[in-house]
């Protein structure tokens, strides 16, 4: 088949982390093909005003309204420009649609089953007005009216793309938030997949408090400290570390402020460079402790995501894990780690398209499978 007969789906993802845009061109027949790939630095003034929602504050309606109206201009041109920056390849006639996550402002997974809601914007009309291309998005709603949590979502899509009836398999994606996907060599075993906690997100954070950097490149920062176990210990007593699944998380209960408060309950001063490391190993440790206690066998590991690049914590993972098991990323399984979870959205948007389900309830915790996704016109 060649490519311009090929139904081509653009995934658009911007994460937790707030650093860039990610938008994926993809088809899905026969298998998963990455067409073109393409990251896209955040604007500051944009990823401030996120960080600004993410917490309850002053004259958040106005603040929200001009903020969606702005993303979704940016996750346009973001969409354009891969378009134009690939004539070869891509044609917008041949798009079939794009899938938008959108940015998450706000997760509440905690009012479950009550209410709970998770908000993400970045208008879906003016990416379908300024691309000309039927947009999907709002992914997460159907699923949390269906009594789930709305989160996460990509373990079906691991399922579709990453199963295998050879072998049991983990894939764990590290982004701001950390979650993992258990899939089952067996095809009828039901589908294991949560958030395990914080990922990149406080990490991030404090480095970016302490050094005005972006992020601790390959985990470089912390290698130079030492874990502090005491701090690790209080970290890792949270309820949430101790839920049974269903369960997910955001920068709602994973913020500086909650560090914080944890760091000041020690009564003793402790080198940032130490608090960095013990903010890496809570994030390894929060991982190895959920693949252990589901006493998953499994020798195939998979990484995805940012933390897929971090090599210290890629060390400590590969430390922390039973010996048999081997530790790779996703492009093991001719997926770039970078682009998993901006495919994932494509697909999500393929499901919508076609009439099928793109939630898990095992995952989820919702009533059963779902449509999920709105749809925008061009």
């Amino acid at each position: 088949m060649k490519n311009h007969d090929k139904k081509i789906f653009l995934g658009v993802m911007s994460g937790t982390s707030l650093d860039a845009v990610d938008v994926v061109a993809v088809c899905f027949e026969p298998q998963v093909t990455l067409l073109a790939a393409q990251s896209f630095t955040m604007p500051d003034a944009i990823r401030q005003s996120v960080l600004t929602l993410c917490t309850s504050g002053d004259d958040e309606i106005e603040k929200l309204g001009h903020l969606d109206i702005s993303l979704g201009k940016l996750f346009s041109q973001c969409c354009n420009s891969l378009i134009d920056n690939n004539p070869l390849l891509l044609s917008r006639e041949k798009i079939s649609a794009i899938g938008l996550h959108g940015q998450t402002i706000r997760h509440r997974p905690d009012n479950y089953p009550n209410n709970n809601f998770s908000l993400q914007i970045g208008d879906a009309n003016t990416v379908a007005e300024n691309t000309n291309i039927l947009t999907i998005a709002d992914f997460r709603s159907r699923d949390l009216a269906a009594g789930g949590q709305g989160a996460p979502l990509v373990p079906a899509f691991h399922r579709s793309c990453f199963a295998c009836n050879k072998a049991n398999r983990v894939i764990i994606n590290i982004g701001g938030m950390s979650n993992i996907t258990l899939l089952a060599k067996d095809k009828d075993a039901a589908l294991i997949g949560f958030d395990t906690g914080p990922g990149n997100v406080l990490m991030d954070a404090w480095i970016q408090q302490h050094q005005g950097l972006n992020y601790d490149n390959g985990g470089q920062w912390a290698s130079e400290g030492k874990t502090h176990y005491p701090l690790l210990v209080q970290l890792l007593s949270l309820n949430f570390f101790s839920q049974q699944a269903p369960k997910s998380t955001g920068r709602e209960q994973f913020s500086l402020v909650w560090l914080q408060k944890n760091i000041d309950a020690l009564k003793e001063k402790i080198k940032p460079a130490d608090i960095q490391a013990t903010l890496l190993e809570l994030t390894a440790v929060s991982i190895v402790d959920e693949i252990k206690k589901y006493q998953f066998d499994s020798s195939e590991i998979y990484i995805c995501g940012g933390g897929a690049h971090n090599r210290f914590l890629m060390h400590r993972l590969n430390q922390l894990l039973p010996l048999s098991s081997i530790v790779t990323s996703t492009i093991d399984l001719s997926l770039n780690p970078d682009w998993v979870e901006a495919i994932a959205f494509a697909w999500l948007a393929k499901q919508t398209l076609t009439g099928l389900t793109g939630n898990s309830s095992s995952v989820t915790g919702a009533r059963g499978e779902r449509i999920l996704g709105a749809i925008y016109q061009a």
